[in-house]
């Protein structure tokens, strides 16, 4: 069999192939920090879980659950929404759960463009941005992320470049792999471009609850006219410690919502629904869990920039996320030095052209670990200069 054009044109999955590495380090004696891959290493808290084992135990959630998601759910959602953001959402046909934020992302371009049009990814961004765009016959246009500019792409580029063929654009604050963040004015600026131009904005913002020093993220779906041009994409993933559980949602632009609706129909069966009832518990109830992990992060960001900081590395301390941008010292290449710090020191980082060839130059520094792996991971890197 002949592997398919379309996959041909996309690169190993960047978190397959680091997996790959790492399970090659550990086959051989080495005592890995994985700092790599974000996936929080808390546990998802007590009352949500005994929430999925009532719910498992009920019969009725043993069939097929309904395409749309439990109607509670959604209410929940649109609660939350309202509650973190003053956003009104209509649970009917503004909220789409999903089974976890990639998979709607990656099913996105399907539901929204034709083969040759043009999707606007970000670079450095999240691979699942170019490779939906790619499976469904879009043509990937990259917009730089760069330092100068706070990470955000260049507005005024995007205006005077050949928008005739752009359907799309996709958008990530906070950001990975940056850490940095929009304010009110850019997503104002955006909106306006967007509208002028029918372009649909994706904002994946499942990085929104995970901030530091009094910063609170905002939603796009807070800018006047947003939901006219936009959806935006959420997930339990991150605040509520469930990255294996598979939930998350898009909402924002109930036409997007419903072409979307219509290709997961086709692609898949929803979500088991003890696993829904899990969400509602999550978002409905008692948040001081979602606070103590901030608290655990803020305390690993700190420990983590001093530690660089005495090293002498370049990177900006994020207001948000659990992840920090790193300028790669000594003129190496990104992969030369992630290749370096897991083979000769077990610290596993994530190499910037992996998330695109603006990244280069760069690592991504995830705080999946505690305070005192994260202190050895510092020692073993002050070993590599």
């Amino acid at each position: 069999m002949q592997k398919p054009e379309r996959l041909k044109e996309l690169p190993p999955y960047l978190f397959a192939e680091i997996d790959r590495l790492k399970e090659e380090a550990k086959g051989k004696g080495v005592d890995i920090i994985s700092l790599g891959i974000g996936d929080p290493d808390q546990p998802t808290p007590p009352h949500i879980i005994g929430e999925l084992e009532r719910a498992a135990r009920d019969p009725g959630n043993h069939h097929y659950p309904d395409y749309e998601g439990l109607a509670e759910l959604r209410k929940a959602i649109s609660s939350w929404y309202r509650k973190r953001f003053g956003v009104e959402l209509n649970p009917e046909d503004e909220v789409l759960p999903l089974i976890g934020a990639k998979e709607g992302i990656g099913h996105l371009p399907l539901a929204c463009i034709n083969p040759g049009d043009v999707v606007l990814v970000p670079d450095p961004g999240y691979p699942v941005y170019r490779a939906g765009t790619v499976f469904a016959g879009g043509i990937p246009r990259l917009l730089p992320l760069r330092k100068e500019n706070g990470f955000l792409p260049d507005l005024e580029d995007i205006g005077k470049g050949d928008l005739e063929k752009t359907k799309m654009i996709f958008l990530n604050y906070p950001n990975n792999p940056t850490g940095a963040v929009a304010e009110r004015e850019f997503f104002k600026r955006l909106v306006k471009l967007a509208s002028a131009r029918g372009i649909v904005i994706c904002h994946d913002a499942t990085y929104s609850e995970i901030y530091y020093d009094g910063y609170k993220p905002l939603s796009l779906l807070q800018i006047e006219g947003a939901k006219e041009v936009a959806i935006e994409f959420h997930s339990l993933s991150k605040t509520y410690n469930m990255t294996g559980w598979r939930i998350g949602w898009v909402s924002g632009n109930s036409r997007v919502l419903k072409s979307l609706r219509e290709i997961k129909t086709n692609l898949d069966s929803g979500i088991f629904q003890a696993i829904q009832h899990a969400g509602i518990k999550a978002l409905s109830g008692p948040q001081e869990c979602v606070e103590r992990m901030r608290k655990i992060y803020q305390r690993r960001r700190d420990i983590l920039a001093q530690g660089l900081e005495e090293l002498g590395w370049e990177f900006e301390k994020p207001k948000a996320t659990f992840y920090l941008w790193v300028s790669v010292p000594g003129g190496h290449s990104s992969a030369e030095w992630a290749t370096s710090l897991l083979k000769n020191y077990g610290v596993v980082v994530t190499p910037g052209v992996g998330f695109g060839k603006h990244g280069e130059g760069y690592i991504r520094i995830a705080l999946t670990v505690d305070n005192e792996r994260l202190r050895e991971a510092l020692q073993r890197m002050k070993k590599s200069l």
